[in-house]
């Protein structure tokens, strides 16, 4: 009865899912003016999937452009959360400034919206030193409220929620995805099937509005700098090698340990929940041995990575290199495109 409560609601009327039509065209700038982009302040923005060698190729330009290191990495900002995030090792901070890692603790909730300020801020003080910031990460939801802003949704809708997740739970996650493809099938397209939050988010957004929420999106893009994009695409066979040993070593190296010290201090919080910390309390808990942990998080991280290249090549004007961030020739193809922004 609940979810059929719930499908009374959403349906609303035959306008609203007539409405879900393509919102793919670009908001145009209030007056229209073009920008001379080459005289603002640079700022490079290093994405691709993770174990791409991200961190190697930052430190490199770091150092030979006068730079300094924003980590955009939604797990990065909690302190003692180290052996599963791979953030750069503390003698990697020492030779470079990096900024928003370990900002938080992980019993304290930290969004995208919270990134965003953050960063923006984080840019703007480099930058005001005569510094270039350099952009890492692989959370395209973060690099994304950096650069594009976020839209001011409505309030939550708790009781909205409850429904959702009880009929999701009925009839399995994917059920949630249909729903929304009907009623916003872009913003459909670009949200997981498994991803339960954001797909409720999104429901709840396109319920509350009474139209598609890739129609009422009002965001503050990031103004000001001048963004060059380098992305990082390796080999897909040698990425998932790299990935294995990587995650390999983290279990070698106490991820279970750390994970145990991090239950008894904070207590099941979301950000145990996030890759290869969920599969060490598997351990924990008793429903995974350590080998078959391992496995999982391999091919989760094998997974993750393939999400982030279907996110980041959506990213506009990006210059990508067709291998390793930590390889002599990333390295000089990335100086290349530094040099002639």
């Amino acid at each position: 009865m609940v979810a059929l409560a719930y499908e009374s609601q959403v349906d609303l009327s035959a306008g609203l899912v007539a409405a879900v039509k393509a919102a793919d065209s670009k908001q145009q700038t209030a007056n229209g003016a073009a920008t001379d982009e080459s005289k603002l302040p640079l700022v490079v923005i290093l994405l691709g999937p993770t174990g791409s060698g991200k961190t190697a190729l930052s430190l490199a330009l770091a150092e030979q452009f006068n730079g300094e290191v924003v980590s955009c990495d939604s797990v990065a900002v909690y302190c003692g959360m180290e052996l599963g995030t791979a953030k750069p090792a503390k003698e990697e901070r020492a030779r470079v400034a990096h900024h928003l890692i370990d900002v938080t603790t992980p019993d304290q909730p930290f969004t995208a919206g919270e990134y965003s300020r953050r960063a923006r801020a984080a840019l703007r003080e480099i930058a005001g030193r005569g510094r270039l910031p350099i952009v890492t990460g692989g959370t395209g939801l973060y690099l994304r409220a950096l650069t594009e802003g976020l839209f001011a949704g409505p309030a939550r809708q708790e009781e909205l929620r409850a429904r959702l997740r009880l009929s999701a739970k009925r009839r399995g996650g994917v059920w949630l995805h249909r729903m929304l493809k009907r009623l916003d099938a872009p913003t459909a397209e670009r949200i997981h099937a498994n991803d339960t939050p954001k797909l409720i988010r999104a429901i709840e957004v396109c319920v509350a509005a009474r139209r598609p929420m890739s129609e009422v999106m009002a965001r503050d893009p990031l103004t000001g700098f001048h963004l060059v994009r380098i992305g990082l695409n390796p080999p897909r066979a040698q990425l998932y090698e790299r990935l294995n040993a990587r995650c390999a070593a983290m279990f070698a190296a106490g991820l279970v340990e750390e994970t145990r010290g991090l239950l008894a201090r904070y207590g099941e919080v979301k950000a145990l929940d996030s890759l290869g910390y969920r599969q060490a309390r598997g351990v924990i808990d008793g429903t995974l041995s350590e080998d078959e942990a391992i496995a999982a998080a391999q091919q989760e991280h094998r997974n993750y990575a393939k999400r982030q290249m279907t996110w980041f090549r959506r990213e506009p004007e990006v210059k990508w290199i067709a291998g390793f961030g930590d390889e002599a020739e990333s390295m000089r193809a990335a100086v290349k495109i530094v040099e002639a922004a």
